[in-house]
């Protein structure tokens, strides 16, 4: 069923290159995979840590030991129609400033591909064995992922909404780094492994190509799950902060 508000260590599926599992053929072959938001490093002795790892900055990490093994050879594409992002940052310190001892809502806005393809969110993946279960048991293995982050565009986006921001980075200053078409193959490669080249599939995308518009307060809570929530509304809210 589709899901309207994907929430830390809830599944998403994702797209990898991977040998099938017990098959004689060891060549790669492109899946369609379902995996729980929230990487757990292999080593990790305990999954109790997966909601803070939904995000993976692209500038650290080839470097980071929670996922530079992964990115070295478990690469993954986790498509979306687009991401929820709040506003945050200035807006909030200049209201409090005023005197406001009640800080306002904030407002959500939905960003997706301005020519409505698909938000390819460069990802990913790896296995976790829980050693509390027995090898027969369904959930021995844990498959986790996270999405790669980078800056946010501060270029104009390619439809802005009336009294809105007019570029990503008014609304946040970090993205999901957005994976072009010509780049998929070479970053679901597993035999790439050089980590220059790699890292060289991680600019960010051409400017010009998001747009973005305000929706429901209501996707603030995850227990709201519906295709209203991507409906676009006229403005921000009343009390947020836009």
């Amino acid at each position: 069923m589709p899901d309207f508000n994907v929430a830390p260590t809830k599944e998403v599926y994702a797209v990898l290159d991977r040998p099938l599992k017990d098959a004689d053929d060891k060549r790669p072959v492109r899946q369609l995979r379902r995996l729980r938001w929230g990487l757990v490093p292999s080593w990790s002795k305990s999954p109790d840590g997966a909601a803070r790892m939904i995000n993976a900055r692209a500038e650290t990490v080839h470097e980071k030991p929670a996922y530079r093994r992964a990115f070295a050879s478990r690469r993954c594409i986790v498509p979306a129609d687009g991401y929820y992002e709040w506003v945050t940052g200035k807006q909030e310190r200049d209201l409090e400033v005023e005197g406001k001892r009640k800080r306002p809502r904030k407002q959500p806005y939905f960003v997706l591909p301005a020519d409505g393809s698909v938000f390819a969110m460069a990802g990913l993946y790896e296995f976790w064995r829980d050693r509390t279960l027995p090898d027969d048991h369904p959930q021995a293995w844990w498959v986790t992922c996270s999405v790669i982050t980078t800056e946010a565009e501060t270029t104009p986006l390619a439809v802005a909404p009336e009294g809105g921001p007019h570029s990503l980075a008014e609304i946040h200053p970090r993205m999901p780094l957005m994976l072009t078409p010509d780049r998929w193959d070479a970053w679901l490669d597993p035999a790439r492994t050089d980590v220059d080249e790699l890292r060289g599939l991680l600019a960010p995308p051409p400017a010009g190509l998001m747009r973005a518009y305000p929706v429901s307060t209501a996707v603030s809570n995850v227990r709201n799950n519906g295709p209203e929530l991507l409906k676009e509304l006229e403005g921000p809210e009343e009390g947020t902060l836009f």
